[in-house]
């Protein structure tokens, strides 16, 4: 059945993904709707619109951000947020990419899903777009005390900081650079995201004409998945947006590229900290145009051979480019990418230095030149294959719900006017591909073709520039110098009447129930949590979950850790990670890694360590194996994990120390990313042992150990002890008590037994002293972390409570109460951080504040203190308790992926989290009571027992006194 308004254009079932996709054309304006009809209550909405950008302004990057801020049916200053808090969603955020703005949800609730795409289609079609939410989310001149003239004259805004943030991590900077000369004269030369040299130029003006050029149904794609029907939805689509507008003629398709006749070659900057040594800072990388990615057949193709180039360490390209002395590890930007409307290929290194520019090039052609004369071998086609076979299988859910992901697979050729549906039901096309790719000269070809043979090309180097960051610095200070020489006294006058009246508004309470909700009378009853059973394999205990899994198969094996010693428990994190990276049985690494490719999904290693929920001081450990394939492959898959686990070669010197190089440039890179966590772990590092431990493997702290280690190796024996080091630790690990935990279908688990008894049939009976954690050492009470950033990234942590002592689920409800009634005014919309909140950490038993790219430091240290203060002086009416146990409950009931939730089952009930504990600490969560909130707070929030750690620059942290300062 189809809504009268729009017209059915097809249908296509696709048995693999179990749905049938539908593609619809609204009558009047042209709109289009993608459905995917599914057998799943977890149903996902999504409207994008094309956004070409013509300027780094950030204008598509803004307007998304100001259209979240109120629409004529919710004229409420920041329906996004109340809403989040009204809401039992799964998902909710909007996103800009290079060339398009989407706006998507998800909900297992089907009155929450139809009261998010009410107030969804509203500030898409209808936003206010107040200028003062323009000033709070894109950019505004503001001096230093809003209310004196006198005062130092700064940029502010949430878009502003939050793209300072981006830019402070070298792999952005670069990634932008190199597109930008990718495309010479498409929109993909701008920064869609924004420039902050640039962001300042936008006007109001311009981002409200944007929006009605761009933001009309005759530009929009609407995609829903799940199992509400088309009809309802268009009904709705109809009713509440698309008959107030007429057809609108739009020229936005982006043309092709004009492509050069040459390649180019250009060298940058990016900031560096002057204090290192910028020797093996500079990264250098190669980047290739493609054709469109409108032509599926021709795309995947293209994906094939960077797959066979790049895929793992046994593919030629990346095989050389991590073994070469010319740089520490392949760059993150290697590989084929479709986020633009003609595909691009990159490769490269990083850690290099900008005199091996040539020399890199030259190492990377000559690959190339190899693969076009010799080809491949037909078996690192096949895994390649193999692995775009598994990868459009599988069904993932755990960190992005799944319908989403199908609905961003659909609109990326979609928004072109490519056919979405080749994208979804890729079996066709990859049948053709295996027969094409059993020609001698298939992958020559494509090298040949896609990248000898085609001059638009781009080598990129980029080196460090210790004095980088103090210039850019100046010529911000220059610029609004500058602009307040300018100013006449009404200008200025201006300036503190618009901060006065954006801070007003910021203070303004608005009539929440304008907004739609769901109420705790929509929680459902019960947690659903996935449920197994235990049957042996031999003697092995091993653990059994049958879940739909689209043919895949899941296999983990557990030991439990021994009682370690300190250099023992450093090492273990750096012996997960090369376990499954090294030779074994015999091999070589590299065809250890070519016989993953060709019969698993991955393979991985972990070492998951938790407090107890009745004493966070009571640890349990484990180390993790695991494994997927497709089910075919169970076999091969069983035997691959025992011969890692059993036989991992440590003797390959030079592949340990190509790993542990790549490892420090990963966890580098990933610093201005994940500021947060890093200074949320430093915080509360002295607060428990399993904190510590985090700190210690994951944190500031395990970076400065990797850091020493990768510097150190280069001595004379020093690599050599490292094996030997990780030698002694596989084999003390051998003897200790094992179990497997199994998920598959249900019909599969018979035939999957036979193949692990042939291999796993012993299980351990050997008695070991059980692994612990020594108290944590004292840390000083505040602790700057110096890194190479243009934002801040701060922490608070207090020591509270155990999982389940009675105290613990009022501290989960706080985090979210505090979050929504106060950091988030305080830190995103008037501090102009990118996002802050507070929350309870039940491993480490801690409460824990926290900002992200945030421009302020002192300032928001002190509004997490100010937070406890507005709790218990105001009065706060009972809705703003019953929104934050929604966000709690809506996190505890967020469902996964078939696999993830059998998992995670098994983990919580492992390490004491059961059924039976679970629901009945969410029990506890919905009983919670203001009175609670305040008590909890008053008895465990106290300021002496407080630590705070935060991240930033060397001329911020000069500034703080009292702080211990150290340099990561």
């Amino acid at each position: 059945m189809t809504h009268p308004a729009f017209e059915p254009l097809r249908r296509h079932s696709i048995p693999a993904l179990r749905l049938e996709f539908q593609e619809y054309r609204h009558g009047v304006t042209g709109a289009r709707h993608l459905h995917l009809a599914a057998d799943d209550p977890h149903n996902a909405f999504m409207v994008a619109f094309l956004t070409v950008p013509q300027d780094s302004t950030g204008v598509a990057h803004i307007l998304e951000h100001t259209a979240l801020c109120g629409s004529q049916r919710y004229p409420v200053r920041d329906p996004f947020f109340m809403m989040i808090r009204r809401s039992l969603h799964t998902f909710m955020n909007a996103f800009t990419s290079n060339d398009w703005t989407a706006y998507p949800f998800a909900s297992q609730n089907k009155k929450d899903f139809n009261n998010l795409l009410d107030v969804y289609l509203d500030a898409a079609f209808f936003p206010l777009l107040d200028e003062h939410d323009f000033a709070q989310e894109g950019h505004r001149l503001e001096f230093a005390r809003p209310d004196d003239a006198a005062s130092e004259l700064t940029f502010k805004g949430v878009v502003f900081n939050e793209m300072k943030g981006a830019l402070s991590s070298p792999t952005q900077r670069l990634g932008h650079a190199l597109q930008s000369r990718l495309f010479p004269t498409t929109t993909y030369h701008h920064n869609s995201g924004g420039d902050p040299e640039v962001i300042p130029n936008l006007t109001h003006k311009q981002l409200k004409a944007f929006h009605a050029r761009h933001y009309h149904p005759s530009n929009a794609i609407f995609l829903t998945y799940g199992d509400i029907p088309a009809a309802e939805h268009q009904e709705r689509f109809e009713a509440q947006a698309l008959r107030r507008f007429q057809a609108l003629q739009l020229d936005l398709a982006i043309p092709p590229e004009r492509r050069y006749a040459a390649p180019l070659a250009d060298l940058i900057h990016y900031p560096f900290d002057g204090g290192q040594d910028p020797r093996d800072q500079t990264h250098i990388v190669l980047g290739w145009l493609l054709g469109p990615i409108t032509d599926p057949l021709a795309t995947l193709r293209a994906r094939l051979l960077s797959d066979v180039l790049l895929d793992n360490s046994s593919s030629p390209l990346r095989h050389v480019l991590e073994t070469s002395e010319l740089g520490t590890a392949p760059s993150p930007l290697c590989g084929f990418d479709t986020a633009t409307r003609e595909a691009t290929f990159v490769c490269g290194l990083e850690g290099s230095n900008p005199e091996h520019a040539d020399a890199v090039e030259n190492l990377i052609f000559t690959v190339l030149r190899q693969v076009a004369a010799a080809g491949v071998p037909q078996d690192a086609v096949d895994a390649a294959l193999h692995q775009l076979e598994l990868s459009e299988r599988e069904i993932t859910g755990d960190g992005f719900p799944y319908g989403l992901h199908l609905l961003m697979e659909a609109l990326t050729p979609a928004i072109h006017g490519g056919d979405p549906v080749a994208a979804l039901d890729s079996d066709p096309l990859l049948e053709q591909l295996r027969t094409e790719s059993r020609a001698a000269d298939f992958i020559p070809n494509l090298a040949r073709q896609l990248l000898l043979d085609n001059p638009h090309r781009v080598r990129l180097t980029m080196a460090p520039d210790p004095a980088l960051a103090a210039k850019q610095a100046a010529a911000e200070r220059e610029r609004l110098a500058a602009i307040r020489a300018t100013l006449a006294e009404a200008d200025q006058a201006r300036l503190v009447e618009q901060a006065r009246t954006l801070a007003e508004r910021q203070q303004r309470q608005d009539d929440p129930e304008l907004l739609p909700k769901v109420g705790l009378e929509d929680v459902p009853p019960d947690l659903k949590i996935a449920e197994g059973v235990a049957r042996p394999v031999g003697a092995l205990p091993a653990h059994w979950y049958a879940q739909g899994t689209n043919g895949m198969v899941y296999v983990q094996t557990l030991l439990d850790l021994p009682a370690l010693e300190p250099d023992e428990l450093d090492l273990l994190p750096l012996f997960c990670a090369c376990l499954t990276e090294v030779g074994s049985a015999g091999r070589d690494y590299r065809t250890t890694q070519a016989r993953q490719a060709a019969v698993t999904g991955g393979l991985s290693a972990r070492a998951s360590v938790r407090g107890g929920v009745d004493d966070i001081n009571q640890v349990k450990g484990v180390l993790v194996l695991a494994g997927k394939a497709l089910a075919r492959n169970q076999a091969a898959l069983s035997d691959l994990l025992w011969e890692t686990l059993t036989s991992a070669r440590f003797d390959e010197l030079p592949r340990l120390r190509e790993l542990v190089a790549q490892m420090r440039a990963q966890r580098e890179e990933a610093i201005t990313h994940h500021g947060h966590l890093l200074a949320l772990a430093a915080a509360s590092a002295s607060l428990s042992p399993v904190a510590a431990l985090n700190h210690r493997w994951e944190g500031l702290q395990g970076l400065q150990y990797l850091k020493a280690l990768d510097d150190a190796l280069d001595e004379a024996g020093a690599l050599a002890a490292f094996a030997a080091r990780l030698e002694r630790l596989r084999d003390r690990l051998q003897g200790l008590p094992r179990q497997l935990l199994v998920v598959s279908e249900a019909e599969r688990q018979d035939v999957i037994a036979e193949a692990l008894a042939a291999r796993w049939r012993d299980g351990s009976t050997a008695t070991v002293e059980p692994f612990a954690l020594a108290a944590p050492d004292a840390q000083p009470t505040r602790q700057g972390f110096q890194v190479n950033t243009q934002v801040n990234f701060c922490a608070k942590a207090y020591p509270t409570v155990a999982p389940n002592h009675p105290d613990a689920a009022a501290l989960h409800v706080l985090g979210e109460f505090l979050r929504n009634g106060y950091l988030h005014r305080a830190i995103r919309e008037q501090g102009g951080a990118y996002g802050g909140g507070a929350g309870y950490h039940p491993d480490s038993g801690a409460f824990r504040f926290y900002s992200y790219r945030d421009p302020r430091l002192a300032g928001t240290l002190a509004d997490f203190d100010q937070a406890l203060d507005w709790l218990q002086t105001y009065d706060h009416p009972a809705r703003t308790l019953e929104e934050a146990v929604l966000g709690v409950i809506g996190a505890i009931d967020k469902p996964g992926s078939p696999a993830g939730e059998a998992i995670s089952a098994f983990f919580g009930a492992l390490f004491g989290r059961t059924p039976e504990q679970r629901r009945a600490y969410r029990q506890r969560v919905l009983a919670v009571t203001l009175d609670d909130l305040k008590r909890v707070a008053a008895t465990w929030l106290q300021p002496e027992p407080a630590r705070c750690a935060v991240l930033s620059d060397a001329r911020t942290l000069a500034e703080q006194a009292d702080w211990v300062i150290i340099t990561v």
